[in-house]
Formats: C-alpha cells, structure tokens, sequence
C-alpha cells in the first residue's frame, strides 16, 4: 500500500462542519503531543510532527498556538478515549476513534452516522480482529535500505521498511516502538514525516461495488464531521486518487 492508500487527498475543509471538526481534531492532537512531552516542537518530536501536520492541512496558526498555550497552562483537559467498531456499506469494517469530554455526545453522534449510511455499531472486537495495530512512519530523504540499518543500529524492531513509487519511505514497527524510530532518525537528518503515528492498518481489503462505494465515501465524510472523531480505520479498497485517512 502506497502513500495514497494511507493518506485521504480529500480536503475535509470543502464544507463549514469539516473545517469546524478538522480544527478541533488537530488542536486536540497538538495539545496532547505537548501534554506528554515539551511544549517545545524543537525538543518534542511528536509535537512537531503535529504542528507539521496541521499546517499542512491549513488549521490556522491561533489554532495551533492556542492549543500548545492550553497544554502550558497545566490545566488538564478531560477529554475520554473511545473506541467503536462496527459495520458499514457492503460489509465494511470500520473502526472509530472518538476523544471528547462528552462520551454521550460523541456516541449518539457516530452511531447516527452509522445508521444514516447503513451500517450498525457492532460489539468490542467484532471487527478489530481484521486489523493489526503498527507504528508507522514515512518520509523522504533516505532510502529504505538506509532507513533500515539506521533503525537497526538503534535496536528497533522492524516489521517492514519499504518505498513506494513517489521516493517515500514507509515503516511499520511494534506500536511501543515509535519514539525511538523519531529519535533515531532525528539523528539521522530526517526530522519532518509525512506520517508519524500508531495506527490500525487491515490485513485484508473489500473492494466494494460502485454503489456502495459511494455510500462508503458519504460514511467518512460525515464521520469527518464529527468534532469528536480523532481517527477513522476501515478495510475498504479506496480510489488511489483519495486513499485513506
């Protein structure tokens, strides 16, 4: 899977509610980078790589500011961690992430989706099976060879190491082996990534009819809507020219 598979090319900004709920997921992922680590993206790489991230996507750079601002303050932001997982168009299994300081709103609101488009919020585990959790980097500026010594020498555990046809090098590790992959490879020169996270990548993927298709595209543009939502995983077989969020 390339760089398209992995990263929607669809702007979520094209509509007020998308624009709304983009901002609010990107300064949630900023103000828990510098909650963890610095507030300092020159000390804190995951920060960086979020900030990188936002600007990419255009959030404003108040935004950005405002949520490291709330991280500094020492004021805890009680946000809840949820996870649900269930069916969509054709079979389709989707996995979604919610972090929200209302649990009750958060649900209501992803489980309409679900029902709007034809699918249904299933049981813990009904569909996560199908999915195994990596920790997952790419950029440029390194071959995968390179890449690979590199992150060797520094006693990481590489599952995969690859490059796809645009010169992006792509690496899965165990989940617990993310920083040191950012550190090693701080070091190394590479210090921007086009991607930097843990994520749910599918041992398999549904090809859907172009009907369902279409009903599965609605599915995640609603579900971007969703302030709540922090990350959406599926198993569907997207359009190379949009890929995957």
């Amino acid at each position: 899977m390339g760089r398209a598979h992995e990263v929607r090319a669809k702007a979520m900004a094209a509509t007020a509610a998308a624009k709304s709920a983009l901002y609010n997921r990107m300064s949630r992922d900023i103000y828990l980078a510098a909650k963890k680590g610095s507030t300092d993206p020159n000390a804190n790489i995951a920060l960086r790589t979020a900030i990188d991230k936002a600007k990419k996507s255009q959030v404003p750079s108040h935004v950005i500011e405002n949520a490291i601002k709330k991280a500094s303050g020492g004021s805890g932001e009680a946000l809840i961690q949820n996870v649900y997982e269930g069916y969509g168009p054709g079979n389709s299994a989707i996995i979604v992430e919610t972090l929200t300081d209302n649990v009750n709103r958060a649900y209501t609101e992803v489980r309409s989706v679900f029902t709007k488009c034809g699918g249904s919020i299933g049981t813990t585990g009904c569909v996560s099976y199908m999915f195994t959790k990596y920790a997952v980097i790419e950029f440029t500026g390194k071959t995968a060879d390179e890449t690979l010594e590199i992150l060797l020498e520094a006693g990481v555990d590489v599952i995969d190491a690859s490059t796809d046809d645009e010169g992006y090098v792509r690496v899965l590790a165990d989940p617990s082996s993310l920083e040191a992959m950012e550190e090693a490879l701080a070091k190394a020169g590479i210090n921007e990534f086009e991607v930097d996270e843990v994520k749910l990548i599918p041992s398999e993927e549904l090809e859907l009819s172009e009907e369902k298709l279409a009903k599965f595209e609605r599915m995640l543009d609603m579900l971007d809507e969703v302030e709540d939502v922090q990350n959406v995983y599926h198993n569907v077989k997207l359009p190379e020219s949009e890929g995957e969020e």
